[in-house]
C-alpha cells in the first residue's frame, strides 16, 4: 500500500519528538481520541471538526486492551492496526497514536496539545482529562455530536437486520 497516502502511525516518543517539531514551528496541535471500532460518519464528521480547531491533527486511538475495558469482552470488532490505518487514511487526521488506557490523560500530559476535542455528548466539568490540558496551557473544546451516528448504533442495526 502506497505510504504517501497515510499519516504516520507513531509511538509515543516519535510522538513527541513530532509534537515539539510542530511546536517550534508555531504550528497549533489538536489532540482527540477514540475508540474508532468501526469508522463512520460521524467520526468522519467529528474528526474535520477537530482538525479545523488548528494546524494539525493528532488523533490517539485506543489500544485493544483498553477497548475490552471501556466497551466490554466482545470488543473491539477491529484489531488495532486496521483501525489505525484506516484512520490514518482520512484526510483530516496528521498523525496517529495508540494508547492502552482508558482515557488520554498520560499521553495528554507528554504530548501538550493547544486543543483537546471531545464530543459535545461529554460535559466539560466531568472530563476526567481536564486538569492536565489545563495544566499545560491547553483548551478543550466541544464538537458538535451527530445524533445516530454511533458504532453502537450500527451493531444494534446489524443485530437488528440479520439476529442475534
Amino acid at each position: 500500500m502506497p505510504e504517501r497516502w497515510f499519516a504516520p502511525i507513531l509511538e509515543l516518543e516519535a510522538a513527541v519528538a513530532w509534537r515539539e517539531r510542530l511546536r517550534t514551528e508555531g504550528k497549533r496541535v489538536v489532540f482527540t481520541n477514540g475508540v474508532f471500532d468501526i469508522v463512520h460518519a460521524g467520526h468522519v464528521a467529528y474528526l474535520a471538526w477537530a482538525r479545523e480547531q488548528g494546524d494539525v491533527l493528532l488523533l490517539g486511538v485506543n489500544a485493544d486492551e483498553s477497548v475490552r475495558a471501556l466497551k466490554g469482552p466482545e470488543r473491539p470488532l477491529v484489531p488495532f492496526g486496521d483501525r489505525a490505518a484506516v484512520l490514518a487514511a482520512l484526510r483530516s487526521v496528521d498523525a496517529v497514536i495508540g494508547f492502552p488506557q482508558r482515557t488520554p490523560e498520560q499521553i495528554l500530559d507528554r504530548l501538550k496539545p493547544d486543543v483537546h476535542v471531545k464530543s459535545a455528548q461529554y460535559r466539560l466539568e466531568d472530563l476526567p482529562e481536564r486538569a492536565v490540558v489545563g495544566q499545560h496551557g491547553g483548551e478543550i473544546r466541544l464538537a458538535p455530536h451527530v445524533a445516530h451516528k454511533s458504532t453502537t448504533d450500527l451493531i444494534a442495526e446489524i443485530r437488528r437486520r440479520y439476529g442475534p
